[in-house]
């Protein structure tokens, strides 16, 4: 059985390279969609600043939303605990804390993951050579996740691991379509248009589901048919369904381990059953940015709720 201290370091350096990844991909979003808005610079950049959830923190600091400021905050400001530096940070501090619980592997390249994203991100980035860098941050979270599947046993120190990345990619995915819905979306005068259409398939991108989209759904971007794919496919790896079915199959298998279940295995199912049984239709019916904080509140008290139960320090 892990100590508790040993299952908050797997559960929260993996929420924290997802996290990373998560950042990464809103700001090359915001970047797309900075190209079709040039008219309106400032309300791209703040729609970005607003899904990544440090609206309050980037305030603090700046005035105004730019391409210049924006990116910067989200990547390299260290002030900001939810930038791509801070989160490598927090990702190599947890791992090296486990360090004995993960294989060489994984920790060897959280590490080096952590030492390139250090020069890259040492000094501001350029505008020429921001694609390069949030491409590297992803191939860098990638490269993490593919040496931790390939050679991790699949025990606790799996889940643990497992849980912290479902909830935080979550959590991720809720955001970008609540304020897509109600930040994003231009004058009703655009609805349909093509710069609308350019503004849903630049979220789809932001969560890695452009292409795999189109082979679900015909080539149009239609909200009914993108919040369909982003909540309730279950073999999309960044919907909400997706991530549930593995937080709860992993819960499922601290259960059998420890030989009892809590509170937070009653709130994963239900969540899960939530997203089992709903329609797309129903959840517009009902309110697609009420059932979206809905889901988000429920995401952060299953988070907490898994904290009390394995006793995390």
């Amino acid at each position: 059985m892990l100590l508790g201290r040993t299952a908050s370091g797997l559960y929260w350096m993996h929420r924290y390279i997802e996290r990373a990844e998560n950042i990464a991909r809103v700001v090359d979003a915001g970047l797309r969609m900075a190209l079709t808005r040039s008219t309106d610079a400032p309300a791209t950049w703040s729609s970005v600043v607003v899904t990544s959830g440090t609206e309050q923190g980037f305030k603090q600091q700046h005035d105004i939303c730019t391409a210049d400021t924006v990116p910067d905050y989200l990547l390299r400001d260290t002030h900001n605990a939810s930038s791509v530096l801070s989160c490598f940070e927090a990702a190599r501090s947890n791992a090296r804390m486990v360090r004995t619980a993960l294989t060489r592997e994984t920790w060897e390249s959280v590490n080096e993951a952590w030492m390139g994203i250090r020069r890259v991100l040492a000094a501001p980035v350029p505008a020429s050579d921001l694609p390069a860098v949030l491409d590297r941050i992803k191939r860098e979270s990638a490269q993490i996740r593919g040496a931790f599947h390939g050679t991790m046993l699949r025990n606790e120190i799996f889940n643990f691991s497992r849980i912290g990345t479902f909830i935080e990619r979550a959590d991720n995915t809720a955001r970008i379509l609540d304020v897509k819905y109600h930040l994003l979306l231009p004058a009703l005068s655009y609805v349909g248009t093509t710069l609308d259409n350019y503004q849903w398939e630049s979220i789809l991108r932001s969560v890695d589901a452009h292409r795999s989209y189109r082979w679900v759904y015909d080539v149009q971007y239609k909200p009914v048919n993108i919040a369909d794919y982003l909540i309730l496919n279950g073999r999309m790896p960044r919907s909400l369904h997706f991530c549930y079915l593995n937080i709860v199959e992993n819960l499922r298998y601290l259960a059998q381990d420890y030989g009892v279940t809590r509170d937070c295995h009653d709130t994963a199912d239900t969540t899960l059953a939530t997203l089992r049984d709903n329609s797309v239709k129903q959840i517009f019916s009902r309110g697609l940015h009420e059932f979206l904080t809905g889901f988000i509140a429920q995401n952060n008290r299953l988070g907490f709720e898994i904290a009390e139960t394995y006793n995390f320090d």
